[in-house]
């Protein structure tokens, strides 16, 4: 019992604390002997290709087409593709008013994958740059996405997820404080290696490496970006290139999201499972086990059954494992108050940390029953935003 005990809390701490850490001493080690190439901002730039696949977003696409407007990239190489399978608002309505966006339709809704699959064989641009509908970029986001791609190496950018709410002190802020932490992880990772994957709020692949997915694949941005990796091409992650989204109206939408996340990391592990082939992919299979496969997998079980192994070892009355109980109950306890602050909307950040942290692991255990119950669907239900 013990042994079990000592296994899971170091395969916790290492899934959430510890490869963090020895991320970083790894890779300050590789830039003191190899210094840091600086990209190249100089030369012809590339025709582009805007990618967006979009449901029912009537109510932004004045805004996003507003934001286009402000790209610093030359407009005559910039293409802006819309794909709106399954829209019955008026969204093919209002991109139809702007001559100098492709918008391709279709009236049956087979999820994004598949909407993906289908823009894609039309588009001729050497880079395509994926965006989601509700994200907002910034002004230099494809300028400094291209010059990532000035290495010969590098097959797919990760541009940079950044999440505001309005309510600073609300659970759903949570959100924001994990996507920092992400952010700074995919920051490292790049810098050892290769990112481990992209998000799809906004990311860029060079055309012939495009892959075709099957159509109820879940998490099409990761999948795809990993498969440009397996084919020996890095991921870059560039945090000058930036997509800004509000959080989750509230922890019920947000847990749309994050359900459906967890399936889509349980379906990715199996589908890329060659990448546990760390004589082969090396590094790659270091952070993709380290940084994604646990958190997926194995981790917020062993979270789970931490407790009642706790439980068991401190009834035999040792100090060390009273204490864990302890501090394991406390924070449960700051948890659950975190949830209840929530539900009557009291702002405390304290305690809305900890209640972030277990919500996101209740909900990776929750997306084995998603994963059953929507198997062969590429299509979901859009989590509502602020």
């Amino acid at each position: 019992m013990a042994i079990l005990f000592w296994i899971f809390l170091l395969v916790i701490f290492y899934t959430y604390l510890g490869y963090g850490i020895i991320l970083y001493v790894l890779v300050k080690i590789k830039e003191f002997f190899v210094k840091r190439k600086e990209k190249l901002k100089s030369g012809d730039l590339p025709e582009v290709t805007l990618f967006i696949t979009a449901y029912n977003e009537e109510k932004i696409i004045k805004q996003k087409m507003e934001n286009y407007g402000e790209l610093s990239y030359p407009s005559e190489l910039l293409n802006i593709v819309w794909v709106t399978d399954g829209s019955d608002d008026r969204s093919v309505e209002l991109l139809s008013a702007y001559a100098d966006v492709k918008v391709l339709h279709k009236p049956g809704r087979n999820g994004k994958t598949a909407a993906m699959n289908r823009g894609m064989t039309l588009v001729e641009s050497p880079i395509v740059v994926f965006t989601d509908a509700n994200t907002f970029l910034n002004k230099e986001a494809i300028l400094e996405i291209v010059y990532e791609f000035t290495d010969p190496k590098v097959g797919c950018v990760a541009g940079e997820k950044r999440v505001v709410s309005k309510e600073k002190d609300s659970a759903t802020a949570g959100e924001g404080i994990y996507w920092k932490y992400e952010s700074a992880l995919k920051e490292l990772d790049y810098r050892l290696y290769s990112a481990v994957g992209a998000a799809g709020e906004l990311f860029a692949v060079r055309k012939e490496l495009y892959e075709p997915m099957p159509a109820d694949t879940l998490l099409d941005d990761f999948i795809l970006s990993l498969k440009i990796a397996q084919k020996g091409y890095k991921i870059a992650y560039c945090s000058k290139a930036y997509a800004v989204e509000t959080a989750s109206l509230n922890m019920n939408e947000e847990k749309k999201r994050k359900v459906r996340i967890a399936a889509g990391g349980l379906q990715s592990v199996w589908r890329l499972r060659g990448l546990f082939n760390i004589f082969r992919y090396g590094w790659l299979s270091f952070q993709f086990i380290s940084h994604r496969v646990l958190r997926w997998t194995i981790t917020p079980l062993f979270l789970l059954l931490l407790v009642p192994i706790n439980f068991v070892l401190a009834l035999r009355g040792d100090t060390f494992y009273m204490v864990a109980l302890f501090l394991q109950l406390t924070f449960y306890l700051m948890a659950y108050a975190g949830y209840l602050f929530e539900k009557k909307q009291i702002k405390n950040k304290l305690l809305f940390i900890p209640y972030y942290f277990v919500f996101m692991n209740v909900n990776v255990l929750q997306g084995f029953n998603y994963l059953l119950r929507n198997k062969g669907k590429g299509s979901w239900e859009k989590a509502k935003r602020e």
